[in-house]
């Protein structure tokens, strides 16, 4: 997945990824996120774009390695989304999807299999909702059952490892 434009060009990666409680004190690299986290506007009408910048580089994020950064911005995404929307889940999956991530970089497998079977859980409600049509919108142009499949095969194994972790955007273009 390309960094998606913005006014200016191109929104810069992170300086560093940030990991709680192992950057050496360095905090995470605000200034660069909020150029994203501008973009969203206090309330999406209808649903999530599909090619909203934000929510593309908030993904793109998480299949670069910047998992805290990754869930940062799709948390501003996500709380801009409409309230009652199937957006709101599908995002909150991939925000639970991130989180693990960072959980698997510290090591902390357990609490990335739980958050892996929070996503899975989200997944499972989407389903159950009733799909209005939105035409470009974010839940509309998602593999939802590639990545429930993915989900069901990590959770299935004995232990998660680093090596576990999910690239959001690789199940999009598949």
């Amino acid at each position: 997945m390309n960094v998606p434009s913005h006014a200016t060009g191109q929104l810069p990666w992170p300086r560093w990824a940030y990991v709680p409680g192992e950057t050496g004190g360095i905090e995470a690299d605000d200034e660069t996120l909020g150029l994203a986290k501008a973009l969203v506007p206090s309330a999406f009408r209808g649903y999530v774009p599909a090619r909203h910048p934000a929510l593309r580089y908030g993904l793109a994020l998480n299949d670069r390695g910047y998992f805290w950064e990754a869930q940062e911005v799709l948390e501003t995404v996500w709380a801009a989304a409409p309230q009652s929307g199937r957006e709101r889940i599908l995002l909150r999956a991939c925000i639970h999807i991130a989180n693990a991530n960072l959980r698997l970089r510290m090591q902390k497998a357990h609490s990335a299999a739980r958050l892996f079977g929070d996503a899975l859980a989200e997944l499972m409600s989407l389903t159950s909702r009733k799909a209005a049509p939105a035409g470009d919108g974010f839940v509309e142009s998602f593999p939802i059952p590639a990545l429930t499949a993915l989900l069901q095969a990590k959770l299935g194994r004995p232990q998660l490892s680093k090596a576990d972790w999910i690239a959001i955007s690789a199940i999009v273009r598949s």
